[in-house]
């Protein structure tokens, strides 16, 4: 049953910026910054030699027919997430070498844990590790320790594993409140943090309020800072249904195109690339990665950064202040 801490709960906003909309004002006036994010999941999915009860049967490249074997390994779900740490982690990592650029990682902690060699050269090459989770798994039912405590040995995790304790986090698989207990956990470990993806409803970032500091004097609440995600961009697509099609990566290549061409037109908008090892780390799917890579590099006004660095710019230049002020700033 899925756990709802009622005063955790962050109502709904059906009118966001309206019709006057936010601009971000990115640095050294870009008209868009371009987020690639590498969710990072092989080794901390579904797994018998785990624990679970089955493979992973979600999301590797048998789609929606690969199935699994209960009680038993599926040597063919195991594989195609091994190549996604083997080969394709590194695949990845010389392709952004090439252009010069630096992704966020969504990383599973148990999954970084066991490629520690990829996990150090995440961090060498200046590429941002944020938290996505102990294990690839739902985490629904959990209860608020729990939840807390799941959190808590994830970023400890990845603090261990690649050094570096992250400043931000998208679980995605979490209950209704795991988003709200990040601020929370962070400050027990003596931590930063500075941002959650927890959200999918804007081409912008945007500070809100959080119930839980509802009753504190404003001089004392933090909010905290969403930097939207999304699915439609997502190469999880080539799995799911409707998707890209597994076999077309020109149809991928070309909608990344399309989506980056109106926001580019638009002005002070943010991209999301959501990537997988397994997925676009496929030498078909990773040539026409490129050549959107080459697209975008051929552009002037584009800012190619972190979710790390977005939130910074996001905290200097317009700091949280409670219900809605600190879009006093901008004249909104």
């Amino acid at each position: 049953m899925v756990h709802i801490e009622e005063s955790l709960q962050v109502p709904r906003d059906f009118e966001g910026f309206g019709e006057e909309g936010f601009d971000p004002q990115w640095p050294n006036g870009a008209r868009i910054a371009v987020s690639f994010v590498l969710n990072y999941e092989e080794g901390g999915e579904r797994s018998v030699l785990d624990g679970d009860a089955h493979s992973e049967p979600y999301l590797w490249e048998k789609g929606a027919s690969g199935g699994y074997k209960e009680g038993a390994r599926y040597l063919n779900a195991e594989h195609d997430f091994e190549y996604g740490s083997r080969t394709a982690s590194w695949r990845i990592m010389r392709l952004f070498k090439e252009f010069g650029w630096n992704f966020t990682t969504y990383a599973v902690a148990v999954a970084l844990q066991k490629n520690p060699k990829f996990a150090k050269a995440l961090v060498r090459e200046g590429h941002e590790i944020a938290a996505h989770g102990l294990r690839w798994k739902d985490t629904w039912d959990y209860t608020l320790e729990e939840d807390k405590e799941y959190i808590k040995k994830a970023i400890l995790l990845l603090k261990e594993v690649s050094g570096e304790m992250p400043v931000g986090a998208y679980f995605g698989r979490g209950t209704p409140q795991t988003h709200m207990l990040f601020p929370e956990v962070w400050k027990s470990v003596g931590a930063e943090f500075l941002w959650s993806s927890e959200c999918y409803n804007d081409d912008v970032p945007y500070w809100i309020d959080m119930p839980q500091e509802k009753d504190l004097p404003d001089s004392e609440k933090k909010g905290m800072l969403l930097i939207p995600y999304n699915y439609d961009c997502n190469d999880g697509k080539f799995h799911m249904s409707p998707g890209f099609g597994s076999s077309v990566a020109e149809t991928y290549e070309q909608y990344l195109k399309n989506t980056f061409d109106c926001l580019y037109r638009e002005g002070g908008k943010l991209m999301n690339i959501p990537l997988h090892t397994r997925i676009i780390g496929k030498p078909g799917r990773s040539e026409a990665l490129r050549k959107f890579m080459q697209y975008v590099a051929d552009k002037p006004g584009v800012w190619v950064t972190t979710r790390r660095e977005i939130a910074k710019h996001m905290h200097a230049k317009f700091p949280y202040k409670p219900n809605g002020a600190w879009m006093e700033e901008v004249g909104n």
